[in-house]
This record gives C-alpha cells, structure tokens and sequence, in this order.
C-alpha cells in the first residue's frame, strides 16, 4: 500500500464507525480493524497513565448520573479500559472487574449492567470478542501461509515444533532446507496478522526478525491485512503482504 492510502486511513479511523464507512467504500474489514487496532493501542500506551489519573474525576460523574459511554466519549478513551479505571476507583479489583465485564449479569444494578454492555459492544480493541477477533486473524495467517507451504511441497518445522529452552526465539515457519524468494535465500517465514507500517515493522524487527536472522539465517515476514510499499528492511529481512500467496518458492541449486 502507498503511504498516502495509508496515512488517509489511519487518519480518519477514530472511532468503531469509521470502519462503516471505508467498508462501504470497499475496503477489506481485516485491514480496517487491524489499522483501528494498532492506531488505538498506540493512543493508549501513549495516555494511559494521563487518563488514569482522572479516575476520582469519572467516578463522581459516573455517581452523578453520566454513563459509562457519555464518559469514555468525553475522554476519547476506549471504553473498557474507562469503565475499568472507574471500577477500581469505586473499590472493585482487576479480576473482578474482568468478571463483570465477561459476565454483566454478575452485577446487582440492572442499569450498570446494561451499561456494562454498552460498553463492551462498542470497543473493538479491548472486549473478550475484540481479542477473539483478533486470536482468529493470527490463526487465519498462519493457516494461509501453512497451505501455501504445503502446496509446493515445502518441507517446515513450525513453531511449536521448534519450541525449545526458556526465551528461544522460534519463526512460525521453519523451512527444512533454505529456498529462494524473488532471487533471495530465505531460511525462515514469519506470519503477522498485523499490518506493517514503519511503527509495526521496527518493532517486529527489533524484537523477532533480527534475531530470527541471526540464528537460522535469511527470512520473509508476511502482513497478511497489508504493508507499505518501499520499506527499508534490515539485512537479510525481506516482507511481503498477501500477494505472497501469487508466487512460488524454488530450490536452491546447488
């Protein structure tokens, strides 16, 4: 993807019904929520603790009447993680909080609990179902590099055939022998449900794909939702978005 496309994007999504509207535009919803999700968690890492603090401030207006919604709108702030800052603030613990929002019916007040509901429908980053969708995203890439794999007859050890020692760092797919991609030697494969923006791949290469290089050699990271175009890659990194799925792996002469 063009960085242009991309910055557009990511721009404009803010907020769950965003999403509607690039849907109907034609995007693909796997692309949509994964650039929501990544632009959120971004936000969140970056004000959590600043939002936090107001939690005495959202407690006396949850106690006054605004909803648990009405709050998170004024904050700008997932809802979830509103809802819990005003929990604990009232006395109720982490575990507990999960509970309800796993289960509202546990809650006494009929009302907080609708809210609760509210609540979890409208966040799309932090819910039980957000994380689900997003469990079911990874599964989907590896399954779709797993059968492009197994299509060409390639021979891998995934990764939890390679999980070894405590903090060994393994790639989702280990190739038996290395093969050549578009002209290069690759040695490993890793599957990202995530998209990879120039924020995404530092991180990924600082944390798994250096290191992946280090010890088995060159590989290729796949963004199944997307990637942008002309990204610099570390030595012996190379990335590629679903288009993957259009080529073909060789054998290395010898």
């Amino acid at each position: 993807m063009e960085y242009s496309e991309y910055k557009r994007l990511y721009d404009a999504l803010n907020r769950p019904e965003d999403i509607d509207h690039f849907l109907e535009k034609g995007y693909d919803q796997r692309l949509l929520e994964t650039l929501y999700t990544q632009k959120t968690s971004r936000y969140v890492k970056k004000h959590f603790h600043y939002v936090k603090e107001r939690a005495p401030n959202m407690l006396r207006e949850w106690k006054k009447g605004r909803t648990l919604m009405e709050i998170a709108d004024k904050y700008r702030f997932p809802p979830i993680l509103i809802a819990m800052f005003i929990f604990l603030e009232d006395g109720a613990n982490k575990k507990r909080f999960w509970e309800f929002i796993k289960d509202p019916d546990m809650l006494e007040s009929k009302q907080t609990a609708e809210e609760v509901r509210d609540v979890v429908k409208n966040d799309l980053v932090y819910s039980p179902q957000a994380n689900e969708r997003q469990k079911e995203r990874g599964i989907w890439g590896e399954t779709l590099l797993q059968n492009w794999l197994d299509e060409q007859g390639i021979k891998y050890r995934t990764e939890k055939d390679l999980r070894g020692g405590e903090g060994q760092k393994t790639p989702d797919c280990l190739l038996d022998e290395p093969m050549n991609y578009d002209g290069k030697k690759i040695c490993w494969i890793e599957s990202k449900a995530s998209f990879g923006d120039n924020v995404e791949f530092r991180f990924n290469s600082r944390k798994q794909l250096c290191p992946y290089t280090k010890l088995f050699g060159p590989g290729l990271v796949v963004y199944w939702t997307g990637c942008l175009d002309d990204m610099e890659c570390p030595e012996d990194v190379y990335i590629s978005d679903i288009s993957v799925l259009e080529k073909k792996l060789e054998r290395i002469s010898e």
